[in-house]
């Protein structure tokens, strides 16, 4: 075997050449790796008892990407569409044998290569589009011609990677194989030999682009059936201009096109912000004082503490992930009919072809579901999911700590109550963490891990371990009212309601907000959570809403009752704006006082958002949050914040500290609100000239 870079080895077996890619842990296409694949192949081709070539990784996946490590820097030689040429063009057969995945440029590798095998679990796919750009190594151009444009249209522009059966099926890869992998790909160079087979070139394949050619109604439609997800977003539109290039241009050109429009994205806004938001959520995974190795407890069983919507799907994660876990309800009505709603969530997923009948009662039947509180006592984490009164939340934590193995983790998915309090109601307060799902828990991928002054490193670590193994994107912060994000939100919906009580209605407050990217304004998404939920919490701390509470005493919850802020009609979520409200929210400004007026759609952004920004700020001051971008990573994954604006803290350095400071200024001095008076980080960054972000 022969050494060509750190990350690339050359190896003969008979006449095949065998390229060994070896950059964990994703063989990230790397310089070296570049380098290696160039260099290797230079030499395969000068060796005249070399009569094919295959190109395969070691470790646990085939090449993933690019190396992120390179983002934003000088381009290296060689660049990868140099070595690209260099395998499509080579005299010799050149076989990839994918395992694991091949993603973005890893996928890029492969269609240049003349046939491709893979093992029956490996996955293919070019997830550019969800960083904000699209395949700039000529897989805009390339994969059309070899699964069809309708195929490519759909991978490119979702991202999503498919099967090793769908890849062939579509003709992406020529053969599944089993067991050894290197031997299967020198086996199949070895037949290519013997067959005497072509060098396929995907570049010189028409039949799939001549289908769709004088057929503009394929992308008309595709445009239409996406339209709705994409909404914002500037890649996948370009993605689809990239494959109409594929179909109407020459190879030569449309690669031009394609690299024309990977620019155009590199530079705008939009994937700045993805890219961003990408290193983001990397970073949220880090806490300063809880090093990666510290240790987690393993979690082989868990316990849920109430059968609710949220006790439900809370278990139903838990079940995702393979873990057994133990569901208790005071009473049997109740948790029979939570178990209930969770088996009719697993079989409308089965229902759209996602889950298989045998996959929902595999996972069913890892929930147990019971009335004895006794039965958590063998779990190895217990996540208590109750009413969101403070009493009670103490007095089931005084119950369990009777009851659960010393070492267990106690946990609770409290939105605004101070855990630290809850953990006093417990002899080890050191094991008592926040574990805050966002509603509906089994699919918001937000989880707060809420670190109270005595929970432990291991506590914690365990937690945000917990976290990912269930598929959440889990975020540390500290204790406060409301934490991170309901802190922040609390800010926007009293802007909000101030704001329809000056003349603004209801849906022109959402309206702006959805315009800015949110899949919902703040009435919406009251009326779709439950305005009961909202009024039960504000009489519990005393507080008064002149609007909501008097929608909530005519009985009008949002949704579920028919209306809300809005009505809907029956089998309908279509908020419709309703005369009815509009008098409630008049009469309240008159009772306070309120000349009402028109109120600008600028004025409505810059004051539901600029005061999260502002109590964004204090919390990175009181160290709540670790970091700025985790913020943002709490907003993007719990309430919506369109990911193409990066989250509250990128966008505010975006639109300029200062320009935010000295709009609050204004708006103190003519509301006489001190709720406009700017946090001290805030006013320090803005006249330094600096951002939350390289703060």
């Amino acid at each position: 075997m022969t050494t060509i870079t750190q990350s690339v080895q050359l190896d003969r077996r008979g006449r095949v050449a065998v390229l060994t890619v070896t950059n964990p842990p994703v063989n990230a296409l790397s310089q070296h790796v570049r380098q290696g694949l160039r260099d290797g192949l230079a030499q395969a081709v000068t060796d005249a008892g070399v009569g094919a070539v295959v190109i395969v990784c070691a470790g646990r996946t085939f090449i993933a990407g690019a190396d992120i490590t390179e983002f934003g820097k000088p381009p290296k030689a060689p660049g990868l569409h140099e070595v690209l040429e260099q395998i499509e063009g080579c005299p010799k057969p050149v076989v990839a044998a994918v395992h694991g995945t091949a993603l973005g440029g890893g996928l890029e590798v492969t269609l240049a290569c003349h046939y491709r095998i893979g093992a029956k679990a490996a996955r293919f796919g070019l997830p550019e589009v969800k960083l904000g750009l699209l395949p700039g190594a000529g897989g805009t151009q390339r994969l059309p011609r070899v699964v069809g444009v309708e195929k490519a249209l759909q991978m490119i522009v979702s991202g999503d990677p498919i099967g090793a059966a769908d890849a062939l099926q579509h003709g992406l890869i020529d053969e599944i194989v089993e067991g050894d992998l290197t031997a299967a790909g020198v086996a199949f160079a070895e037949r290519a030999l013997a067959e005497r087979r072509p060098l396929r070139k995907i570049r010189d394949l028409h039949d799939k682009l001549a289908a769709v050619r004088g057929k503009p109604e394929v992308f008309v439609e595709f445009r239409r059936s996406v339209a709705r997800q994409t909404r914002g977003f500037r890649a996948p539109e370009s993605c689809v201009k990239a494959v109409e290039a594929a179909v109407s241009l020459p190879f030569a050109e449309g690669l031009k096109r394609e690299r024309e429009l990977f620019m155009e994205l590199m530079a705008s806004p939009e994937s700045k912000a993805q890219r961003y938001f990408f290193f983001a959520e990397r970073e949220a995974a880090k806490i300063p004082d809880v090093p990666a190795d510290t240790p987690a407890k393993e979690i082989r069983k868990a316990a849920v503490l109430g059968a609710g919507t949220m006790g439900g799907g809370i278990a139903m994660n838990f079940a995702n992930a393979g873990i057994p876990v133990t569901v208790v309800e005071v009473a049997r009505e109740a948790l029979d009919r939570g178990l209930g709603v969770v088996r009719k969530n697993y079989e409308a997923t089965a229902a759209k072809g996602r889950l298989t009948p045998r996959d929902v009662e595999t996972r069913m039947g890892l929930i147990t579901g019971t009335t004895d509180f006794n039965a958590v006592a063998d779990a190895d984490i217990v996540v208590e999911a109750v009413f969101e009164e403070m009493p009670i939340k103490k007095d089931v934590f005084a119950k369990i700590d009777a009851i659960c193995k010393a070492d267990a983790v106690l946990a609770t998915n409290t939105s605004t109550l101070d855990v630290n309090e809850i953990a006093s109601a417990t002899k080890r307060p050191e094991s008592v963490v926040g574990m805050h799902f966002f509603s509906p828990a089994n699919v918001m991928r937000l989880l707060e891990v809420v670190r109270g002054a005595k929970s432990s490193k291991t506590t914690v670590a365990t937690a945000m371990a917990v976290g990912r193994r269930i598929a959440k994107v889990p975020v540390c912060v500290g204790v406060c009212d409301g934490f991170v994000g309901n802190r922040m939100l609390h800010l926007r919906g009293r802007e909000a309601e101030k704001l329809i009580l000056e003349g603004a209605a209801p849906h022109q407050v959402d309206k702006v907000l959805v315009d800015f990217g949110f899949p919902m304004g703040p009435f919406a998404m009251g009326d779709l959570a439950g305005l009961d939920v909202g009024w039960r919490i504000r009489k519990g701390k005393g507080l008064k809403s002149a609007v909501a509470d008097r929608i909530c005493e005519l009985g009008r919850f949002g949704q579920k009752t028919g209306g809300g802020y809005y009505r809907y009609e029956k089998g309908d979520r279509t908020p419709i704006p309703d005369p009815e409200v509009e008098k409630i929210i008049v009469d309240a400004a008159t009772a306070q006082g309120i000349t009402r007026r028109h109120v600008p759609d600028e004025e409505i952004l810059q004051r539901l958002l600029y005061p999260m920004v502002n109590e964004g700020a204090k919390i990175l001051e009181e160290k709540i949050a670790i970091r700025a971008s985790d913020i943002d990573v709490i907003w993007v994954y719990g309430y919506g914040w369109p990911v193409y604006r990066g989250g509250p803290m990128f966008w505010a350095d975006r639109v300029g500290l200062r320009t935010i400071r000295d709009r609050m200024l204004e708006l103190r001095r003519a509301s006489g609100d001190d709720l406009w008076t700017p946090a001290p980080l805030l006013d320090r960054l803005a006249t330094a000239g600096r951002g939350f972000v390289e703060a």
